[in-house]
């Protein structure tokens, strides 16, 4: 069975880093075991087989960082070393603010499978003298962001590896849900919730999806993304715009007592009702009768008229599947 080009480039590279002298092409051919079975010494045609494919490893370790010296040696042939020195990374230096961010930033992930990386990583930090409390985060700081969807890893790891998924997903004001093909780009945690950007293949256009919503599993395909990823993704800007951010006007609802927070925190105007329920005004625009319906009977929608009647539609919708 071939092996791997990455398992030959990383035998590569070990003896590249672990010889005292530089070694010559014949050498490193008869000490590593894919060259031997990739191209035999002997046979015809397999010298120029293996040079390109060694001009090839060569060139792609360099790529990924690798110093690698040529050495002319005494009897003519050349010789290859990557010094250790030369390959060594600088000493990590962080500032106390600085390890206070990254102490916060693996809290994200306590509640996701990278939880047990963060903490080693942390642990790592610290043994090399970083400023990091025992639990690596702040004493009157933390951070803690659920992500309980079961829809997170898979797409966080299809993000990472650039890979199109499939989902089911409900919108808020559907009875059923609808199948999505998208390319993901980006996760992120806003008001209460993560969110999902990325190309809606069947769209053809940029899309946002609240994870919360994907029913079923999300399922990862072996295909090449078809549109460009874009250095900066909206996701805040897009859930703001849902939510009213860009206001027309003012909505008065009616909010029962403890409950609510998001919407209390934008409200410009709020009234004890003295019943066990608050009267707040916020601002209204598009979106914000799909933003009312997730807090179920915990809101009532006093005015404007259209606003009520939307949300009376979307909860009818809900109700009816």
């Amino acid at each position: 069975m071939a092996i791997a080009k990455a398992e030959r480039l990383m035998n590569l590279a070990l003896c590249l880093l672990g010889t005292r002298r530089p070694l010559s092409k014949g050498e490193l051919r008869a000490s590593i075991e894919a060259y031997i079975e990739a191209a035999p010494v002997g046979e015809s045609g397999n010298d120029d087989a293996f040079n390109r494919m060694f001009e090839r490893d060569k060139d792609d370790l360099r790529e990924l960082g690798l110093i690698i010296e040529t050495v002319e040696g005494l009897d003519g042939e050349t010789g290859y070393q990557a010094r250790r020195d030369s390959n060594r990374l600088p000493a990590i230096t962080l500032d106390v603010e600085e390890a206070a961010a990254l102490g916060l930033a693996a809290k994200v992930w306590q509640q996701a499978r990278l939880a047990g990386a963060a903490s080693g990583a942390l642990q790592k930090l610290r043994a090399a003298g970083m400023p990091l409390a025992e639990d690596g985060s702040l004493s009157v700081l933390e951070t803690r962001i659920p992500a309980h969807e079961a829809a997170f890893e898979p797409l966080m790891l299809a993000a990472r590896d650039r890979r199109p998924v499939v989902f089911d997903y409900r919108k808020a004001n559907a009875v059923h849900p609808e199948q999505r093909r998208v390319e993901p780009w980006a996760l992120e945690f806003c008001r209460g919730h993560w969110y999902l950007a990325g190309w809606d293949r069947d769209r053809q256009a940029e899309r946002v999806f609240r994870l919360s919503r994907i029913t079923g599993k999300v399922r990862s395909r072996s295909l090449p993304f078809t549109a460009p990823v874009p250095d900066h993704v909206t996701v805040r800007t897009t859930v703001e715009s849902w939510a009213g951010e860009t206001a027309t006007g003012t909505a008065r609802i009616k909010v029962r007592a403890g409950h609510g927070y998001p919407l209390r925190a934008r409200a410009g105007v709020t009234r004890d009702l003295g019943d066990g329920w608050d009267e707040l005004e916020i601002p209204s625009g598009h979106g914000l009768d799909a933003w009312l319906v997730e807090f179920g009977p915990d809101v009532i929608v006093l005015e404007p008229a259209e606003l009520r009647a939307d949300v009376i539609d979307r909860l009818r919708a809900v109700a009816k599947g």
